[in-house]
Order: C-alpha cells, then structure tokens, then sequence
C-alpha cells in the first residue's frame, strides 16, 4: 500500500520529487530567519537598483519615489544588498525583538 504524502519520511522521497503542492514559497515568512536587517539612508541612494539585482531571495522592491526597499517579510539578513551598494546607502543593523 503506497504512503500518502504526509506519511513520507526523507528516505522515501526520490530525487527530484516534491513533497509539497508547487510555488508555495510565498507562503513561508522566511524573514523570522535573521539576525539583522538592512536599513536604508535615502540621501545617498542613487536608485542604480545593485541591491535589487544581487539579492538572493528576490525580496528588494522599487518604491514610488524610485528608491529600493526590503520586504522584511522574506529577507533573510544576508548583507549581500549592503555590500553591492556603491553608494553605501544600505547598511546592516541588529534585528531587534
């Protein structure tokens, strides 16, 4: 008798099978992830969109006025938007609780 989805341990699942329904990633509130968050000083933006095209999780956003912001909801802290930043607009800062 084969096992339903929720009764698969990580033995049974073949390579390449999804054990979840597909494109459900939106769902997940990665951002609980981190321990820091990128702030941003508008002043010094030059709206190049660096940190837009570097960030691993797809989660920087253009703004109305132009500038780009986090979606702290899925980032996961990684710094990597504040070291592409030729600018040095973004900078890393403790999560607070």
């Amino acid at each position: 008798m084969a096992k339903s989805e929720s009764e698969l341990t990580w033995q049974d699942i073949e390579v390449g099978m999804i054990a979840t329904e597909p494109a459900n990633a939106r769902q997940y509130q990665t951002g609980t992830w981190r321990s820091q968050r990128p702030t941003y000083n508008f002043d010094r933006c030059i709206k190049c969109g660096l940190c837009y095209i570097y960030c691993p999780e797809g989660c920087i956003y253009q703004n109305a006025k132009g500038h780009f912001e986090t979606n702290l909801f899925y980032c996961k802290g990684c710094g990597i938007c504040a070291q592409e930043c030729p600018t040095r607009a973004i900078t890393m800062a403790e999560e607070e609780e």
